[in-house]
């Protein structure tokens, strides 16, 4: 009976090695197949794009001028008629900027009666925003009239309307 029971012993300690062993073959396996099928996903996925050049646009740069008269400005002093002036100069510079980056509307009408022209009139009007221009700029002409030079690069405006698209 002791033979019968160590030969049992035997038998389930060979059967538990044996499982032991399919298991770790099985495990072993299935990594591989997990290996090998991540390679055929990665290798299933589209290419990346192509890295954007990075390489540094040359500026652009456009300059306008704004001119504004000193002696009708509004101010008590001369001083204060020179200050006013040159804010106009500047803003006028400004509306001539934001028509060249955004465009310039025009309205217009024209009156014929009898085949002779009576009345010809048109308007025009700016608008946008402007950002990145930069003085260059600001001085006096002559004596009565002050002049500012504005500058932007058109490659930054560029880039600035692709970045917001």
């Amino acid at each position: 009976m002791i033979t019968g029971v160590w030969r049992f012993s035997k038998g389930l300690k060979c059967l538990t090695q044996a499982m032991l062993t399919m298991l770790l073959v099985i495990s072993l396996t299935g990594c591989e197949t997990f290996v090998e099928s991540t390679k055929d996903i990665v290798s299933a996925l589209p290419d990346l794009p192509p890295r954007v050049d990075e390489t540094p646009i040359e500026p652009n740069w456009v300059q306008v001028t704004g001119y504004a008269p000193i002696s009708l400005q509004e101010g008590q002093t001369q001083q204060h008629k020179v200050l006013m002036a040159m804010k106009a100069s500047k803003l006028d510079a400004y509306r001539e900027l934001t028509a060249l980056v955004h465009g310039q509307y025009l309205a217009g009408t024209t009156s014929v009666k009898d085949m002779v022209l009576k009345n010809n009139q048109f308007q025009g009007a700016v608008a946008g925003i402007v950002r990145g221009a930069r003085v260059v700029k600001s001085y006096p002409v002559q004596t009565d009239v002050y002049a500012t030079i504005l500058e932007i690069d058109l490659n930054q405006v560029q880039r600035a309307w692709q970045a917001s698209q």
